[in-house]
């Protein structure tokens, strides 16, 4: 650890003038009055209200092109190479470079933080964390690590063939990592996303199951950079504002079918090929990916793990993703439950954990979970100028507007389960 200690009061004199820059506040969804699904929410409504979870972000800007950073996941306090969580994989669309997957898939079990970061810097991160690892202390005689790592594609606001991601960064993800609030929006592994033809970014949401559900909590965090046709507690944002996938390709054959013609061939580009056809009226396709990471204190085992991560894509698919070609969608669960957690070695275990007649609370929780998490990355979102392009944060007062007129806020307070409306 004494290595890392020069570089990382160097990173923190570099990056405190560009993390001290902030935008104007912008609400989360729920403070706007879209309140998602039936059950209540952990106090900071965020995944670090499930017990021990920590969240630390790097954002990294540098001159007009670099617009790109890491955030880390840490499961609990402790070392989770020596105290690993059970955890499983859900893959919804697999156009990606998740890192540490088959490991994952094949024991069951979390040995590292998870870290979210840029396509081409996947690899760096991980190299930078298991140096980490290595130099914390009961690690002297380890000589394998499985580094899990995701990853979504920036490269539209980020020089992303710099790779920019340095050590330093990762450490300092790690090392800053606590409880409580969450940052959200253009902020760690967010900083250069996109979602829906918007800025995309970090999000977070939590439910707290009621006692006689079971009293556990579930919470989820994304890094958006996906696309579709934006849908917010069912109300068709995206077609409301004009900007939606196939948008481009769809105008051109209705406009031209209105006229009584026939559709003309799509545009070529300059080498004779086509553009991709699900561009929005922006110019944004709908491909792109999107990280899931979810956590919950019930003690689950990998096999009811994987089912739960499975349900996060109902949360995704509700907001108006349609998973496309190429577009990375993966889900990672963990239970930070003590009753399931392992270490290593051959030594037999008692396993107390919850039958499968006991998850579907957790299936609502985590769909519910995620959908929040979404739009909280597109609420607290700014604008931001980048590599290739200026990319707009969603238009909130538009939006708002759009979702009065549909009647799909305050829901809480209109519709049962009723709960008293907020003070102040």
């Amino acid at each position: 650890m004494v290595k890392h200690s020069f570089a990382l009061l160097l990173l923190l004199a570099w990056t405190a003038p560009v993390m001290s820059q902030s935008a104007p506040e912008r609400p989360r969804a729920r403070e706007a009055g879209v309140v998602v699904g039936i059950l209540p929410v952990g106090p900071h409504n965020a995944i670090t209200d499930v017990p021990g979870v920590r969240v630390g972000q790097v954002t990294i800007t540098e001159g007009d092109s670099v617009r790109t950073g890491v955030t880390a996941i840490l499961p609990h306090g402790g070392n989770p190479f020596l105290e690993r969580v059970p955890a499983a994989l859900h893959v919804g669309n697999g156009f990606g470079k998740l890192l540490g997957v088959t490991q994952l898939r094949e024991l069951g079990e979390l040995e590292t933080p998870i870290l979210l970061t840029c396509t081409l810097c996947v690899w760096k991160a991980a190299d930078a964390m298991v140096d980490w690892l290595l130099h914390q202390p009961g690690m002297e005689n380890v000589r394998s690590i499985n580094p899990v790592v995701g990853e979504t594609n920036d490269g539209t606001l980020n020089d992303i063939r710099a790779r920019p991601i340095r050590p330093e960064h990762v450490v300092r993800a790690l090392e800053s990592a606590t409880g409580g609030p969450v940052e959200e929006g253009s902020v760690g592994a967010g900083a250069g996303t996109v979602a829906f033809g918007w800025k995309g970014g970090i999000g977070t949401s939590s439910r707290r199951l009621p006692d006689a559900l079971g009293g556990y909590t579930v919470g989820v965090l994304v890094q958006s950079n996906y696309g579709g046709v934006l849908t917010i507690n069912g109300a068709p944002v995206g077609r409301e504002l004009g900007r939606f996938a196939f948008q481009r390709e769809l105008e051109r054959v209705t406009g031209v079918e209105a006229r009584g013609g026939a559709a003309a061939e799509p545009r070529r580009t300059a080498d004779g090929g086509r553009p991709p056809l699900d561009r929005d009226a922006a110019g944004f396709t709908a491909d792109g990916s999107i990280m899931i990471v979810v956590a919950t204190d019930a003690p689950l085992d990998s096999r009811n793990l994987e089912r739960l991560a499975a349900r996060a894509i109902v949360g995704l698919a509700r907001t108006g993703s349609s998973m496309t070609n190429g577009s990375g969608d993966y889900v990672i669960a963990f239970s930070t439950a003590e009753s399931v957690r392992r270490a290593p070695g051959e030594a037999p275990r008692a396993i107390t954990d919850l039958p499968n007649d006991a998850m579907s609370p957790l299936f609502q929780a985590v769909a519910e979970a995620t959908e929040e998490a979404i739009y909280n990355s597109l609420f607290r979102a700014t604008t931001v100028q980048g590599h290739r392009a200026t990319v707009e944060a969603l238009p909130l007062e538009p939006t708002l507007e759009i979702l009065r007129r549909y009647g799909v806020l305050n829901w809480d307070t209109t519709l049962p389960p009723r709960r008293p409306a907020p003070k102040g």
